[in-house]
């Protein structure tokens, strides 16, 4: 065997990370595409912390995280949806009462990709990263 056979079976993981500054700049500008990429709760969640552009853009970067690993979750497989077709506010990005994140999916992604089995989202200085699997 490869090791590809079971690449499946073991999940997938996926990471990302967002400049901070440059990704405040997008959020800020008139038509920029994040203006739909988050729900209500995830902008009101974010507006009450010290710093609400590094929150959102670790919330980003868990959403791409996502992405990655169910991509990855689907290897040699052609993709499910084209990027251009994903809604970016039905993979949200939820908190419980101690802090801890995850990833709730809804909509057309919600029926048809995998659940996210763990999320890890952090930012620190300029950058905002973010771990996930499925």
């Amino acid at each position: 065997m490869d090791g590809m056979g079971s690449m499946g079976s073991m999940g997938s993981m996926g990471i990302d990370i967002v400049h901070i500054p440059t990704f405040g700049e997008q959020l800020d500008s008139p038509g920029s595409r994040f203006a739909h990429v988050f729900t209500d709760r995830e902008r009101r969640l974010c507006a009450a912390k010290a710093n609400p552009a590094a929150s959102l853009a670790a919330r980003w970067a868990a959403k791409e995280a996502y992405l990655k690993a169910w991509s990855n979750s689907r290897y040699g497989q052609p993709p499910v949806m084209h990027i251009d077709e994903v809604n970016f506010a039905e993979i949200e990005v939820v908190s419980d009462a101690f802090g801890r994140v995850a990833i709730v999916l809804r909509g057309s992604i919600g029926r048809i990709a995998p659940p996210a089995a763990f999320l890890s989202i952090s930012h620190d200085g300029d950058y905002a990263v973010a771990v996930c699997a499925v």
